[in-house]
């Protein structure tokens, strides 16, 4: 299974399969490539998905630059340090390694190296886009989660130090030059960020799916990225060296990635702030708060969610669209116990009293406003106190 590579294009060239890490010498001088900056985290630097990225490097011949300054939330100053190591060394482009932290670190580390601010300035929603003036360095990914999918993504979020609240800088210039995914390299990713990971890509599949915008693509695109992931998913997290499993996972991600180009909605307005303010991983956020979301969601979403029950199986056809809605829910719900997912802000650190000030960070994240049922700060809020 996946013993052969192929490449694809959808606009990103993918390389895909066991081993496929080995073919990244051959990216790098496609795209004109003479010396890297390797941008990861510590963690990962001394773990063996690592390892096997500086092993084809080496063997290609490649000199390379590595920073591993990127935290689990990235922050405007791990771009800020990739930059100082990227200009000092005389770097010409970016390979993001690890999960979508390493790879926004690594997209906003070609922008600041390149022009002159601070990453606020080139915030999509106060306009950012407009001012950035690409062609960048290339970016080449390699994804050693299965979740963000940003390989594939036009777009880095990041924590920024004048807003005090993450961003999105979002550009076509930022679309990697090459994804690499290689499903070797998540064999060794633990049982818990294997659900974690899994359910950041359900919830861009199933957000983008519902999101009220045309676009039959990206539709087909997140239903097949949903089968995926329930037929996967569990599998993954049981036994990380399914490489079934996980090849499946990392293409269910990057699908996820492809779909949200529609945009998001509620469930990562809500999970942005709880990573910056309580370094919750991004992919458990998600699990926590999209089954409130969901609900919240039932009547304007119905369609969605029948269709999302015939996904899962179990399910009674001959039950009317609200009743079929409502049990995709609780099989949702379901799932993220299988997966060991403790339900509960309260049991992750959050206090119930800080829950109006996130509600306050979650109205002004951009991602609520393509949620399929319009929602004020308040709805916010009760949607915290639902997950809490």
């Amino acid at each position: 299974m996946f013993d052969k590579i192929t490449t694809f294009s959808f606009p990103t060239r993918i390389v895909f399969g066991v081993g496929a890490t080995r073919q990244l010498p051959v990216c790098l001088e496609e795209n004109g490539v003479r010396r890297p900056l390797v941008v990861t985290d510590p963690g990962l630097r001394a773990a063996p998905p690592f390892k096997i990225v500086e092993s084809a490097l080496r063997d290609g011949g490649v000199r390379y630059e590595v920073f591993d300054g990127v935290h689990p939330n990235p922050i405007e100053e791990d771009v800020v340090q990739a930059v100082e190591s990227y200009r000092t060394a005389g770097c010409d482009s970016v390979i993001g390694v690890g999960g979508g932290s390493a790879i926004d670190v690594a997209k906003a580390t070609v922008v600041l190296a390149r022009q002159e601010g601070t990453l606020a300035d080139f915030e999509a929603q106060a306009g950012g886009m407009d001012r950035m003036t690409g062609p960048y360095d290339p970016i080449i990914a390699i994804p050693t989660t299965a979740g963000t999918g940003s390989e594939v993504g036009r777009s880095s979020v990041i924590t920024s130090h004048k807003l005090k609240r993450k961003i999105i800088i979002f550009s076509p210039w930022l679309m990697p030059k090459r994804a690499i995914l290689d499903p070797e390299l998540t064999v060794s990713l633990p049982p818990f960020l294997t659900a974690a990971t899994g359910m950041d890509a359900f919830t861009h599949c199933l957000e983008s799916l519902t999101c009220p915008v045309y676009h039959p693509l990206c539709d087909a695109i997140a239903i097949h990225g949903l089968e995926l992931i329930i037929r996967y998913l569990e599998r993954a997290t049981r036994d990380g060296r399914d490489i079934e499993a996980r090849g499946n996972m990392m293409m269910a991600a990057s699908m996820g990635a492809i779909a949200f180009q529609k945009d998001l909605g509620a469930t990562h307005s809500l999970a942005h702030p709880l990573s910056t303010e309580f370094g919750l991983h991004h992919g458990l956020a998600n699990a926590l708060c999209l089954p409130a979301v969901m609900g919240f969601n039932l009547n304007a979403a119905a369609p969605h969610y029948v269709r999302l029950a015939h996904i899962y199986g179990d399910h009674h056809s001959n039950e009317p669209d609200n009743r079929q809605a409502a049990e995709a829910v609780k099989m949702v719900e379901a799932m993220i116990e299988r997966l060991g997912i403790k339900r509960g802000l309260r049991n992750h650190g959050v206090p119930r009293e800080s829950l109006e000030a996130l509600s306050g960070s979650a109205f002004a994240d951009s991602c609520h406003k393509t949620n399929i049922r319009p929602c004020n700060q308040d709805h916010l809020l009760r949607l915290y106190q639902e997950s809490w």
